[in-house]
């Protein structure tokens, strides 16, 4: 999910007056003047082209909840918020069990409440979709390690019988009696195992998995393109984040920023990032410091006279005691995999 102000939004709800307040809430906390509509018939088919959707419970030809299912069975998945008149944790609960990202009652609450609940629903949207990006991420990783596998093989099958074939088609050559047809058929054979000899070496230095069409329903890996250029290296990023799906969209969006990424299971690991030039982040799970709990999960920075690294600290709600307590950056989960890479390199230093 982009930023706000650029992804289409559905209301669906036969309440004008509330279809109007809910679309000047929005406009008002910046997102796009969104789509109204009134049926159950006309949000489904209006669903397939919307990033989130106002699904209001009670529609003139069915319920929110019987519609949810429908939308969601469709190839493309917006975010959808259930609002209701009638409240209740029964009616909140069956909506979040069919599919709902979120439960929005229309109360006093509500003006203040919807910023608030759209901007968790974007959120955690953005998080799945970087999440969905860090898997695939981990299959290119995956699939660039057999090929690194397969090359091994393949230069070590295939290259020593080819400098053998290579070595006897210089003898042949020399030879005085060949015909002129002869001599043209040895060229010939020259060219293909020279030909062999590139696509092998290519092979060898191969760093993508790209694939092109060989024939219909048949791929290959496309040997004439080589890796794209890789960005600046920025050092090491060390992440002592426990939670895996978040560590895997972090780490993701790390590397596609130029760090090379470090997970660190113990928080003592972390002790030599002061000294070590090389080391430009430290990501840690923080903590709100309530309860006597320390706001950098058992982490102490370095002193400033000699901090290198710059320290992210992820916390849940306020961000205030990691800060005091030396954090660089607080990100507030659930956070932004929009924004956080502009976040973090305003953060470091120059």
């Amino acid at each position: 999910m982009s930023d706000r102000g650029q992804l289409k939004v559905l209301v669906v709800d036969d309440d004008v007056a509330v279809a109007r307040l809910l679309a000047s809430l929005l406009e008002r906390q910046g997102w796009s003047r969104p789509a109204i509509v009134e049926t159950g018939a006309e949000a489904l088919a209006a669903a397939g082209e919307v990033d989130l959707i106002l699904l209001d419970y009670h529609l003139p030809d069915t319920t929110g909840l019987d519609l949810l299912p429908a939308i969601r069975a469709r190839s493309a998945r917006p975010a959808i918020v259930v609002i209701t008149a009638h409240g209740s944790e029964t009616l909140a609960a069956g909506a979040l069990r069919a599919g709902a990202d979120d439960y929005l009652v229309k109360d006093g609450s509500l003006p203040e409440l919807l910023p608030q609940v759209l901007e968790r629903v974007r959120r955690n949207q953005a998080l799945r979709e970087a999440l969905a990006a860090a898997e695939r991420d981990l299959v290119h990783a995956e699939r660039l390690n057999a090929i690194g596998e397969m090359n091994v093989t393949l230069h070590h099958a295939v290259n020593n019988p080819l400098m053998a074939a290579s070595a006897e088609l210089e003898l042949l050559e020399t030879g005085e009696a060949l015909t002129g047809e002869q001599r043209e058929g040895l060229a010939a054979i020259k060219a293909a195992l020279q030909q062999i000899r590139q696509i092998v070496e290519r092979a060898r230095s191969l760093k993508h998995a790209r694939t092109a069409e060989y024939t219909e329903g048949v791929r290959m890996i496309d040997l004439s393109r080589r890796t794209q250029p890789m960005p600046v290296d920025r050092g090491r990023a060390l992440v002592a984040l426990p939670e895996e799906d978040t560590a895997r969209v972090v780490g993701s969006l790390l590397r596609h920023a130029g760090f090379r990424v470090e997970r660190v299971a113990a928080m003592g690991s972390l002790a030599s990032a002061c000294d070590d030039p090389d080391v430009a982040l430290v990501l840690i799970a923080g903590t709100d410091g309530s309860a006597g709990s320390d706001p950098l999960g058992g982490f102490t920075p370095c002193p400033p006279s000699r901090r290198r690294a710059t320290v992210v600290a992820f916390v849940a709600g306020d961000g205030a005691a990691a800060r005091a307590a030396g954090a660089d950056l607080v990100v507030t989960l659930p956070f932004d995999p929009g924004t956080f890479t502009s976040d973090l390199l305003a953060a470091m230093p120059n």
